[in-house]
């Protein structure tokens, strides 16, 4: 299995699809054992390269706190272990939030830049996942779907339109006994996460951006979307139908991103 000794730890990570190099930044609690990168559409067109972030997964998990500056940093190291010299990046929801502050601390690493469902922070949070731990068991599920696409409607024939079979998918996971090891890590994501706040740096990101948004995310809002969109100088904003699962909810996500990824600059 390829690991990147990077940072003191061991990263996780594959490669596959052949073309331009691209840096795919998952979301919160991302395993690749369970959410495979061999499937995504971009592996057509690009070599991506997709990773467990620290704690999570196959990657080392470091009994400390983490920031997101370290996972900014990770992400950095894991493109220079490729020896890439620069790629572009994908960032969904938390990886949105890495991607962003890669940009910042490592702009010459990225040439395009695409944001899904995330957020700036500070000013424009996304909703504070950290404190589902805090609600009535019976409640997390319901609240997360809620937060997911506010159009959830358990007595539905299809309780969050467009996702089909991945809602079972979804409801199954959600009673699972976790594995106290990535409960750790995902808590400690979750405190780098809410510590988030790179508003007062979205202008100094050059690159072509380009900020996909779902129409019924109440993770990540619409107008956090329309903020980072507004702040970036080469911005554009592009809304999906669907919630926070808009990739999955709207065939038209991934083409759209690719079609972007592909442009000239």
């Amino acid at each position: 299995m390829p690991f990147a000794a990077v940072n003191g730890i061991d990263i996780y990570f594959e490669l596959h699809g052949a073309g331009p190099p691209l840096l795919n930044i998952s979301g919160s609690g991302n395993d690749l054992r369970r959410a495979p990168a061999s499937i995504l559409p971009v592996n057509k067109v690009f070599e991506t390269l997709s990773y467990d972030q620290r704690g999570l997964g196959q990657t080392s998990q470091p009994d400390s706190d983490y920031t997101m500056a370290d996972y900014a940093d990770d992400a950095a190291a894991l493109i220079h272990s490729v020896e890439w010299a620069s790629c572009h990046v994908l960032g969904t929801s938390f990886g949105g939030m890495v991607a962003l502050n890669l940009a910042v601390r490592h702009p010459d690493l990225v040439d395009r830049l695409v944001l899904c469902c995330t957020s700036p922070g500070g000013v424009a949070p996304s909703y504070p996942l950290h404190e589902l731990a805090s609600l009535d068991p019976d409640d997390v599920f319901a609240t997360r779907m809620r937060i997911t696409d506010r159009r959830w409607d358990p007595d539905a024939d299809e309780p969050i339109p467009g996702l089909g079979a991945y809602y079972e998918q979804m409801a199954t996971a959600a009673t699972a006994t976790p594995d106290p090891e990535q409960v750790a890590g995902l808590r400690r994501q979750l405190a780098a996460r809410a510590g988030h706040d790179v508003v007062a740096d979205l202008a100094s990101i050059a690159k072509p951006t380009l900020v996909c948004a779902g129409r019924y995310d109440d993770i990540a809002p619409m107008e956090n979307s329309e903020l980072i969109a507004d702040r970036i100088p080469d911005a554009t904003l592009q809304v999906f139908e669907g919630g926070h699962i808009f990739m999955i909810q709207d065939r038209t996500a991934f083409p759209a991103i690719i079609d972007y990824l592909q442009a000239e600059s």
